[in-house]
């Protein structure tokens, strides 16, 4: 199933510049082991040491945020977009 993914800046050169890209994948964790076997590297600003989603990286499937969604286990429609987003904080 494809989907296609936004990328963040931070993120297109290991894309080759790409702000969107397509992967493959029927949930979050599968869309990034995608994403992983396309762009080495891509996910590890995406993924946290523990394997789960990074706090300083919001992901969302559609509108939706993925964390609410089940996390990694998020499902992702064909044809559907999957957002990576640098969280910010400031004050």
């Amino acid at each position: 199933m494809s989907v296609n993914v936004k990328l963040p800046t931070l993120l297109r050169k290991l894309a080759g510049g790409e702000s969107r890209v397509e992967a493959r994948g029927e949930t979050v964790e599968q869309v990034l082991a995608d994403l992983e076997a396309r762009y080495p590297g891509l996910t590890q600003r995406v993924r946290a040491d523990d394997g789960g989603l990074s706090r300083y990286v919001n992901v969302y499937v559609g509108e939706d945020d993925a964390r609410l969604l089940g996390g990694l286990a998020a499902p992702v429609p064909e044809g559907g977009t999957v957002s990576i987003i640098p969280a910010v904080a400031g004050g």
